[in-house]
């Protein structure tokens, strides 16, 4: 109703005043008391339905044993709220504050299946009737499986919730209703825009312009695209040869173009390039491809390599497939499922392919910086739209080569200017929106960090972050929160930042980036993100700084008389006419096995005394490409071992490291007579280490058996010991071993 304003005789505006409802009022309360119930409601956060006395079921076999609680779904996540408070002692050691143990992220949820009369059935989004099942099992992008019987709940909530999980979770919605926006309007600036200060962004021109410095790069930073002039794919900054002008990134629309990567020591440089549109004048396509290489040759000063990555690497939908495959090997619903599967489980592993995929990368990764480190070559990787297996390739290469990428600042600030401001199709890969129509969806990213974690298995010192760090990095795609994984561009992002209308009297939203690790973690959890393994590059004297900074920037790691000779008169004209055919849609099917053409290369490295701050190169053997166990079997209880594994090795680490900090404290005290008030950051504390999972520090709350036995009507139905053996399937000795 209008109220008019009174009070001194001046008139005042009519306002607008809404009565409250007792029905109102009747929601505002049961959603206080939720958020009383559930303290970790984030800004923006609503709750959309509920149902209680909701049974959510242990992974026991055939227990039928659980915990009763609530269930409900809002606008971020399906949560589970038990009546147990848990204590200090069953608390997680590694909570996430936006995340309970038992909170599921609405981008999270892989898929749904409906239990009926002991019948199991996948629910598909768009399809659900009005009917629900006695048992619902959500199984995540995360590989958690949860189980949940709607048996004791009211006919009504468990009707309305089974219906409101499926609806936000598997049906397709817009962008804006990702719970990001929500979140941003409501929380307060300093919570939805902090940032780290030592991560560069590379949204400036000064961004791009450090990193060129720091590599010594002998090319020009562009603004030909600023304010997305030419194109809404690519960055409104980026790194090109001198010799391309902006007529050149126009005439194609930025595709034809070499966008520099990195820059080695020895002159010959990185780049990458999306193919040419379809033309039918070859006299047009051959001049401007010449013009591209020549323009890599004049400033680079080298020959070029071209890599087209569509004849060497799956595509995206056989990458797809073969990961489906590989994570239901994870996806265990009963202790039974998990000792029936094992039988068949290194055999299972070989045929899912993706194990070999990540083997394929990584020799592809070999013969680059074999090009790059001894032939001096110059190397332009090409792909269709040069932002899915081109950024894995690119990255992973100068991870090998540049000890800065090691580092937790250097390695996000890699993932900002190979993935982010690359253009990877981030919502649409991850499939956040379940938009059918969009490009298919595929573990491109999770490709990319499963290639890291090989390298830092094999070698741990080499890196500043730790395993904990990169399989936190994989859950943080899946949560609908961060700007980094959450569109396909930076122009989508931007767009997407501003108002709706341009009336609306309200400043851009601030996405969170991921890189602000304190919105999820405290500085006690971010700790574990810190290899305590790593080899820091040793601090030089003034004297040999200044003689070897002539020569390079970076370590060397090969000497000088092992680099292969330049190639001959023909080289550049034979990959002008090879790129020629790519760009055509000619493609050559060309496959070089690393193990021959980068021998030397391998043979020299290993030759020498590890450096860590110099070349990396990863071990491609098949014992030595492994399951990444912390990501895949943290939620296995069968599968986790007493008394901590190899794990427990680095917490004891951690704690010497704790320890000498302490003994450091005490000599300085003494010693500069100073006060016991510094305080000193303990790297880790916790529980006796012989109670730690291998899985640590993804432990649960639940008394699992740390000694899982097989099910009576398995052992039974396998025999003796001695039968079991002959049993075991032949593929066992695979290429992939945990």
């Amino acid at each position: 109703m209008l109220s008019l304003g009174s009070g001194g005789g001046k008139s005042t505006k009519p306002s607008f005043v809404s009565y409250v409802t007792l029905e109102d009022m009747k929601i505002k309360e049961k959603e206080e008391g939720l958020r009383s119930k559930h303290p970790y409601l984030l800004p923006g956060e609503v709750v959309f339905c509920s149902a209680n006395h909701v049974l959510k079921y242990t992974q026991e076999d055939a227990s039928q044993r659980g915990v009763y609680g609530t269930l409900l779904c809002t606008n971020f996540k399906i949560a589970f709220i038990s009546g147990e408070s848990a204590s200090q002692e069953t608390a997680p050691p590694f909570r996430n504050k936006l995340l309970s143990e038992n909170d599921i992220p609405l981008t999270c949820v892989d898929h749904i299946y409906g239990v009926s009369d002991e019948k199991k059935k996948l629910i598909i989004g768009g399809q659900v009737k009005s009917k629900y099942p006695s048992k619902l099992i959500i199984q995540c992008k995360d590989l958690r499986v949860f189980h949940f019987s709607l048996t004791y709940a009211k006919e009504e909530e468990a009707k309305k919730i089974f219906q409101g999980i499926v609806h936000h979770s598997l049906e397709p919605k817009s962008l804006k209703c990702v719970f990001a926006f929500s979140y941003c309007e409501t929380a307060s600036p300093s919570q939805a825009s902090r940032k780290s200060s030592l991560t560069l962004m590379f949204e400036t021109k000064e961004d791009w312009s450090m990193e060129l410095g720091r590599t010594k790069g002998n090319c020009k930073v562009s603004s030909a695209n600023e304010d997305y002039a030419i194109s809404e794919k690519l960055p409104q900054f980026f790194v090109v040869p001198f010799a391309v002008s902006d007529d050149d990134i126009l005439r194609f629309l930025g595709k034809g173009i070499p966008f520099w990567c990195w820059s080695h020591h020895s002159g010959c440089a990185l780049f990458k390039m999306a193919c040419l549109p379809t033309i039918q004048e070859d006299g047009i396509s051959q001049k401007y491809m010449h013009r591209m290489l020549d323009a890599v040759t004049q400033d680079q000063l080298c020959p070029v390599k071209i890599e087209d990555l569509s004849s060497c690497l799956p595509a995206l939908q056989d990458l797809q497939l073969s990961y489906n495959k590989f994570k239901q090997l994870f996806l265990i619903d009963s202790t039974t499922e998990f000792w029936v599967s094992d039988m068949k489980w290194f055999s299972s592993l070989e045929n899912s392919g993706w194990l070999e995929i990540i083997r394929q990368c990584l020799m592809k990764a070999v013969e680059i910086v074999d090009y790059l480190e001894s032939a001096h070559t110059s190397v332009l990787i090409v792909e269709e739209h040069c932002s899915d297996l081109c950024c894995v390739l690119s990255s992973l290469v100068q991870i090998m080569l540049d000890p800065y990428y090691r580092t937790r600042s250097g390695f996000q600030s890699l993932i900002q200017k190979e993935w982010v401001a690359g253009g990877h199709s981030f919502l649409d890969r991850c499939n956040h929106l379940y938009q059918k129509e969009k490009e298919a969806p595929a573990p491109v990213f999770l490709l990319f960090l499963e290639c890291v974690w090989q390298l830092l298995q094999q070698h741990a010192p080499a890196f500043q972050f730790s395993e904990t760090y990169l399989t936190v990095l994989s859950d943080s795609i899946n949560i609908p929160l961060f700007s980094t994984f959450l569109f396909n561009s930076q122009h989508h992002r931007d767009t997407a930042m501003k108002p709706g209308h341009p009336e609306a009297q309200r400043s851009p939203l601030n996405f969170p980036s991921v890189w602000d690790w304190s919105l999820q973690f405290d500085c006690k959890a971010q700790s574990l993100f810190t290899n305590p393994l790593y080899v820091e590059k040793p601090i030089q004297d003034k004297a040999l700084r200044k003689t070897s900074h002539q020569k390079h920037q970076r370590q060397l790691s090969l000497p000088n008389t092992l680099s292969k000779p330049s190639p001959r008169k023909g080289f550049f004209k034979e990959e002008t006419d090879n790129l020629k055919k790519i760009f055509l849609g000619k493609r050559i099917s060309k496959w070089l096995n690393p193990t021959e053409s980068s021998k030397e290369l391998y043979e020299s490295w290993q030759r020498k005394p590890l450096d860590y701050q110099g070349l990396l190169l990863p071990y491609l053997d098949g014992p030595a490409v492994r399951v990444w166990m912390q990501r895949y079997l943290r939620w296995v209880p069968e599968a986790q071992i007493f008394g901590g594994g190899s794990i427990t090795t680095v917490n004891r680490v951690l704690e010497l490291a704790s320890e000498i900090q302490d003994l450091q404290k005490e000599v300085e005290r003494r010693s500069c007579r100073m006060n016991s008030s510094i305080e000193w950051k303990q790297v880790y504390s916790g529980p006796p280490l012989s109670a730690r999972l291998s899985s640590f520090p993804f432990t649960t709350t639940h008394a699992w058996s740390f000694k899982p036995a097989i099910p009576s009507s398995i052992r039974q139905g396998l025999g003796s010991v001695s039968s079991l053996a002959d049993k075991e399937d032949d593929d066992s000795q695979g290429s992939g071993v945990l």
